[in-house]
């Protein structure tokens, strides 16, 4: 191969370009984003439309229908849900993975714009679900004294809008910060409906004259000689007394002022929202990032920022961080750094056990340093950000990086002794590395193969392994070049004899002493020549001698240190030498008892499958939980936060618990989520001590589950902090039309969900819903008056909930100006059967005789799913896994009798679970495959590669026996390390065939090939192999944040990658003994070999 060539003649020039990709990755790692995960780009997308004041019926009909009636025939829309609440509508549309989000929104887009809403309707809006769309740092600001007054509160929130909100937006990285809580300022323009119906003026009347008094406009300009005038209208209103003296009507000669039918107030919106960080209520600071800024870097321009305003607060403000996404990835990302280097100290210490010397210790372990750098540039040129799974796939990589130098050291130390002196460091290193340079190519191959049917993996699993793939085979990749070049230029040079003397080096060529004139020059440039060779032959020199001398104090204090250990290892494994010697022979002569046994034991570990649990994904624990509670509809947002706050302060009294947070209502939320939001929804958000174990956080929602078991007509939930987007792990859909039948079935079979001890948290979509004041006019009687239900309908609700007429300007900001009926005249039911329904008119018509005023409950939402109306129960598990939840789901089912109307289906988790398993499935056979190929292509040979696969389902057994000891469950991150694993235990059988191939060409019979061939690889398997196991060790071992998503890979690969090396070294051999046709040179040993076998 030319390329070990090149290396071991121009060590140099490596030595240079090593130097270079050490440079460029250290750049590249300072540029790299940080960040907890990989882009998630999630098919989904919401259509959301506000319906102001219209209850759940109407909204079904009138929105939710009609847009999923127009948007059903988009492209990739797999399903369509639809969920229907007072004043909302929500449409959710869930697309095939894979498809192009961009190009499926602007169809959707393209959809929506022909479609005809009703006028009252607002323009629906299109949300895209994405993680880095949540907060990545919440702050709460509050009082602290205590009980502040109504104005103090309406200061603390303009003082978050004007000072806070717009000082962190100048940040470079920050997307947008959004301010929810405290008393957002207005202007009411309450209508006395008794003076307006006295003067037969109308609410409407009303509203169009503010929008036309209530403005600035551009009158052009004029030339005034020399001199240019630009002409203003100023009529915006500069005071509360300007916006009383507006002129309304003219009645009986006498101008009606605004201030004679109205009272204006300066006071605030009627809340939607209230925020409570420990108790104080207060304004929540939520700021989100740009979708490509490096979080934690965001984070710390932001706390900078807010340490100079804490210095400006008022003295009786608080600023609070409640919430910090970036100390979790920063914790997170610092225990992956942990993992990858302790497992690379680990593989170290297992090579120096081995190999007994300090020197080819350090050249093979060089390998991981600039292999990890060189993946640097990789990942900086595909866009890949540092993040848990990134860093992962490093850590994981760890303990395969030694694999390639292992074996080519370990070949150019075999050729070296060998050569018995009589061949140079230079030829056995070229020469030892060209011979196994194809055996390590396929290798490498082979591991990387497995990752491109990853491609063909749908669902979450796609997307979040995706960096982690990318990154084991930009290391894996660079490892494979450091073994072909860097270590055969080390080893030459390490036993080289220099030609050269440090008196040669200094003095010039002997060329002849200068004469004449050059003498002159000669002796004048003395000095600069001189400075010169103090530079740049001296200084190094010194440097040198420095380092190789420090060098061998160290390694001399190492070897004294390491020698007893060294020794000890040395006598262990001289005995599993020996024992693996006689083990060979007896297992060549009894090969089909082995070859039986072997089977038995992996047929015994596939039978096993079934005792395995099964999840999705492993949760990450980041310290914190939430509690989502739902009072019954219609209750006050006011209600809410009594709840919450009472709920808090319980909370707040348990140990273990560090503060709480909470929102009653929608807030400043975004997320495009349908079920949260409402006066009568709220969350608190509890954050525990750090030192709290999962047992700690486990009987603090213990407690809080039956605090709140007592609290009537609440429903609560529990969850975590959302990384990623998952139904509740059970969800059941209830199908039909009869809403009354619906929440009658579905209450029964919540009750039966809570008669279990398995399922916690059950709810239902369909409860009892708002209170509704229903009107049903009579069209008679409308027509009389020459009106129409529409606009007797619109003049309603302008009284009732009221219209934005225009904007008050306060300095440079703009508040609201709403006019409705003032509260005492439209609180009670007879109020708003008063309403007059024909203003301006000679004899004034009340509501009441032109329509039916009555009371009712309608229900609190409505759900379609595939434009069918169901009930939807969700529920977390207590215990077990998700396939044990939906075995018992499925039986209390069955053994509720439903109607025959309706149809119930198991949904959530479990569906995304099994659509990710079958994918997952088809990636695993065809990792196989590739796997086959990249072998059959190196081999030359169809024959060779089917013995080398006996190694995977030996492998996959391993992996069983491993979830099993360690009580692991199967989930996508498990399925994820089969597929790597397949590539990995290869890689030992793929070096041992290799070898016996080597042999038998070169005239051994076929019998003392496998025998020579095993005794001289099971050393460098061994290493192997050990390396790598040390190397997942820290990951297997689970500590640190986010070690719930690397444990289960590690354990999958460790015992997996264990079990199938032992078989190898024995099985593999017999196998090969067994089926082996393949015809070499000498034929006729082979056929005196095979009598050996017996």
């Amino acid at each position: 191969m030319q390329l070990v060539d090149i290396a071991v003649k121009r060590p140099v020039a490596i030595a240079m370009f090593t130097l270079a990709v050490l440079l460029f990755g250290m750049v590249s790692l300072g540029r790299l984003s940080v960040n907890l995960l990989p882009e998630l780009a999630y098919p989904t997308l919401t259509i959301r439309t506000d319906y102001t004041g219209a209850a759940p019926a109407e909204v079904e009909q009138l929105v939710s229908k009609p847009i999923e009636e127009t948007i059903g025939t988009v492209k990739g829309v797999r399903t369509v849900k639809s969920i229907s609440r007072p004043g909302q509508s929500d449409v959710v549309l869930e697309f095939a993975w894979g498809t192009a989000m961009d190009f499926a929104s602007l169809e959707v887009r393209e959809k929506l714009d022909i479609l005809q809403l009703p006028l009252d309707v607002d323009k629906p809006r299109l949300l895209r679900f994405n993680p880095s769309l949540d907060p990545i740092l919440r702050y709460g600001l509050s009082f602290t004294t205590p009980d502040p007054s109504v104005e103090a509160m309406k200061s603390l929130r303009i003082y978050a809008d004007e000072q806070i909100k717009r000082q962190l937006e100048s940040i470079e990285g920050v997307a947008s910060v959004k301010i929810g809580g405290a008393l957002e300022n207005e202007i009411q323009v309450l209508v006395d409906q008794r003076r307006v119906s006295q003067l037969n003026i109308s609410i409407n009347t009303i509203i169009t004259r503010l929008k036309e008094e209530n403005l600035n406009t551009a009158g052009g300009r004029i030339d005034n000689g020399n001199q240019a005038f630009l002409v203003r209208t100023l009529n915006q209103f500069t005071g509360l007394n300007e916006i009383g003296e507006l002129y309304i009507a003219n009645r009986n000669g006498k101008s009606i002022r605004l201030r004679d039918v109205a009272t204006i107030q300066n006071t605030y919106k009627e809340r939607d929202a209230i925020s409570r960080f420990n108790g104080k209520e207060g304004a929540e600071i939520a700021i989100y990032k740009e979708g490509d800024a490096n979080s934690v870097d965001v984070a710390r321009q932001v706390g900078i920022a807010l340490e100079r305003i804490q210095n400006q607060l008022p003295s009786d403000y608080a600023l609070d961080k409640v919430y910090d996404q970036s100390e979790f990835i920063k914790q997170a990302i610092e225990d992956v750094k942990s993992s990858a280097i302790i497992g690379g100290i680990l593989a170290m210490i297992i090579l120096y056990l081995f190999l007994k010397d300090f020197w080819p210790t350090l050249i093979i372990s060089v390998s991981i340093p600039l292999s990890v750098i060189a993946t640097f540039n990789l990942m900086y040129g595909n866009d890949i950000s540092l993040n848990i799974m990134s860093l992962g796939g490093i850590a994981l990589a760890v303990g395969l990086l030694v694999d390639n130098s292992i074996v080519v050291l370990e070949n150019i130390d075999k050729h070296k002794q060998r050569g018995k002196g009589l061949i140079s460091a230079a030829t056995a290193a070229t020469e030892g590395t060209k011979e196994v340079s194809s055996a390590i190519l396929a290798s490498t191959l082979t591991t990387l193969a497995v990752f491109v049917p990853l491609i063909f993996v749908e669902g979450i699993a796609g997307q979040l392994f995706s960096d982690q793939a990318m990154t084991v085979s930009f290391a894996l990749i660079a490892s494979l070049i450091v073994a072909l070049t860097v270590i055969p230029a080390l080893a030459a040079k390490a036993h080289r004899e220099d030609s050269f003397t440090e008196q040669d080096a200094l003095e010039p060529t002997p060329a002849g002493r200068p004469e004449g004139w050059r003498k002159i020059v000669f002796y004048i440039t003395w000095p600069l020549r001189m400075l010169v060779k103090l530079v740049f032959g001296i200084i190094p020199m010194l440097v040198t001698t420095l380092l190789i001398t420090v060098w061998r104090a160290i390694s001399t204090a190492l070897l004294f240190i390491f020698k007893p250990l060294t020794g000890l290892f040395g006598i262990a494994f001289n005995g599993i030498e020996k024992l693996y010697n006689v083990s060979l022979k007896a297992a060549l002569r009894t090969r089909w008892l082995v070859l039986g046994v072997a089977v038995a034991v992996t047929a015994s570990a596939f039978m096993l499958i079934p005792r395995l649990g099964m999840e999705l994904i492993p949760r990450m624990s980041q310290g914190e939980f939430f509690i989502e509670v739902t009072l019954p509809a219609g209750s006050r947002v006011e209600q809410t936060d009594d709840l919450l706050t009472r709920l808090a302060f319980y909370t707040e009294s348990l140990p273990d618990v560090d503060r709480t947070y909470s929102l009653a209502g929608t807030g400043s939320l975004i997320s495009a989520a349908p079920s949260q939001g409402g006066d009568h929804w709220g969350k608190l958000n509890v954050v525990l001590d750090k030192q709290a174990s999962d047992a700690d956080e486990a009987r603090v929602k213990e407690s809080l589950r039956e605090y709140l078991a007592k609290q009537a007509g609440v429903q609560s939930k529990f969850g975590y902090p959302e990384l990623f987007t998952f139904a509740a792990p059970i969800q059941i859909e209830l199908q039909g039309y009869d809403l009354a039948l619906l929440q009658r079935s579905a209450d029964s079979l919540k009750q039966a969900l809570e008669g279990s001890s398995r399922f916690a948290d059950v709810t239902s979509s369909l409860r009892v819903g708002n209170p509704e004041l229903k009107i049903n006019f009579n069209h008679a009687a409308l027509a009389r008056l020459e009106l129409d239900a529409s606009t007797a309908a619109k003049l309603v609700a302008a009284q009732i909930g009221g219209e934005v007429a225009t904007q008050y300007s306060m300095r440079d900001r703009k508040v609201d100006i709403l006019v409705r009926t003032a509260d005492t005249q439209r609180d009670q039911i007879d109020d708003i059967s008063q309403i007059i329904i024909n203003p301006g008119a000679e004899q004034p018509v009340p509501l009441h005789a032109v329509a039916e005023v009555f009371v009712s409950n309608g229900p609190s939402e409505i759900t379609r799913v595939g434009q069918q109306r169901v009930a939807l129960l969700e529920a977390n598990l207590r215990y077990g896994d998700l396939a044990q939840g939906v075995a018992e789901a499925e039986q209390i089912i069955r053994e509720i009798a439903l109607p025959p109307q309706l149809r119930a289906t198991i949904a959530g988790q479990s569906e995304d679970m099994q659509q990710s398993f079958d994918s997952l499935m088809l990636a695993l056979a065809l990792a196989i495959f590739m796997v086959y190929l990249v072998m059959a292509s190196q081999f030359e040979s169809l024959g060779h590669p089917l013995l080398i696969l006996f190694a995977i389902p030996m492998a996959v057994a391993g992996a069983i026996y491993g979830l099993l000891l360690t009580n692991t469950n199967v989930s996508v991150v498990v399925f994820i390390g089969l597929i790597m694993l397949c590539g990995i235990v290869v890689n030992n059988a793929i070096v041992l065939i290799d070898r016996i191939n080597q042999l038998r060409e070169q005239g051994q019979d076929k019998h003392s090939a496998i025998i020579d061939a095993a005794n001289s690889r099971l050393r460098p398997i061994i290493m192997t192999t050990q390396t790598t196991i040390l190397g997942l060790l820290p990951m297997a071992i689970g500590f640190g944040e986010g070690a719930e998503v690397r444990t289960p890979m590690a354990i999958t690969v460790i015992f997996g990658l264990l079990f199938s090396t032992l078989l190898t070294l024995i099985l593999l051999p017999v196998i090969y003994s067994l089926f082996d046709r393949k015809q070499f040179a000498v034929t006729a040993s082979d056929t005196a070999g095979d009598k050996v076998y017996g």
